[in-house]
């Protein structure tokens, strides 16, 4: 394929498929708040998320556009930032919906962040996209947003798929950093009562499957999680396994609601059941890589 183009690809994710992408397109563009700039096949253009400004040029003649945009949910839900949670996203879709439709040549097929929590808080019933229970609070109300101010304008020339992205485990960022360090530090137990499911991801496995998407031409919506949902408890042990740790001090429920407040961030990061599957990758042939969590742990720990 001849061009690559993604928003706010930046972070952690997008630091990701660029990695994997590389060398799989001629040309890749980030959108980015920073400077414009290029560096070796990678060019970077100024954009900030809502109005047209120059970046809109580089939509023509695309093979794959995938969005990243939105405000980080690590942090305390004010009604500040609440609103930026929710505009960052809303604002970033409906902008790239109008460039898309003023392109002479528009994407082929657009890629838009969405988020695995956007189903209710289960125990007891494995979410997949046929079935999985919508939910109804402010997280899972930004996601349902966000989708359906993506989906409510139609492309005719540009196919749409909505990512419902769990927790992506890599090495350089997202949540596994963090935890690897409290576990070798001795907090490596359960967070509440260690009941709640965790629907996670390996790096690798979420750029393959980004892949794989754009290969199938697969549209709607779709969940990109590892085949099987792990309760915390279990998810903890492993990588005090994996690390060679003894003991994991857990922390309950009252605990981890100070604490996050200590850091400026939310509980309900760690205390929603996230009890998502894959469905329709499965359906459509993919094979993950890294489907045990176990597998995924010893491979981030051993990498230099």
């Amino acid at each position: 394929m001849r061009k690559l183009v993604i928003a706010a690809g930046t972070g952690f994710l997008g630091n990701v498929l660029i990695n994997h992408f590389k060398n799989k397109f001629e040309e890749i563009v980030i959108l980015t708040r920073g400077e414009s700039k290029n560096f070796n096949t990678i060019k970077y253009v100024t954009w900030n998320a809502k109005t047209f400004s120059g970046w809109e040029k580089e939509l023509e003649n695309t093979d794959v556009l995938i969005n990243l945009t939105g405000k980080s949910v690590d942090c305390r839900y004010t009604e500040s930032n609440k609103n930026e949670i929710l505009n960052s996203r809303i604002d970033s879709t409906k902008i790239l919906n109008q460039a898309v439709l003023e392109c002479k040549n528009p994407p082929l097929h657009w890629l838009n962040s969405s988020t695995s929590t956007i189903y209710r808080h289960s125990t007891d019933k494995e979410m997949d996209e046929f079935e999985g229970e919508i939910g109804n609070d402010f997280s899972m109300n930004v996601a349902k947003s966000w989708e359906e101010s993506f989906f409510e304008i139609e492309t005719p020339k540009t196919i749409k798929t909505a990512l419902r992205t769990s927790i992506v485990l890599g090495k350089k960022g997202g949540a596994f950093l963090p935890l690897k360090n409290l576990t070798k530090f001795g907090f490596g137990g359960k967070q509440g009562n260690g009941n709640q499911f965790v629907s996670w991801i390996h790096e690798k496995d979420f750029a393959r499957a980004i892949e794989f998407i754009i290969n199938k031409k697969i549209i709607g919506v779709i969940n990109i999680v590892s085949p099987k949902p792990i309760k915390n408890n279990d998810f903890m042990k492993t990588l005090r396994k994996s690390l060679n740790v003894a003991i994991g001090i857990p922390v309950d429920e009252i605990l981890l609601k100070i604490g996050a407040k200590l850091i400026g961030t939310e509980s309900e990061l760690v205390l929603k059941s996230r009890n998502v599957i894959p469905k329709r990758l499965k359906e459509n042939g993919f094979n993950f890589e890294y489907d045990n969590l176990k597998k995924a742990f010893d491979n981030l720990i051993k990498q230099p």
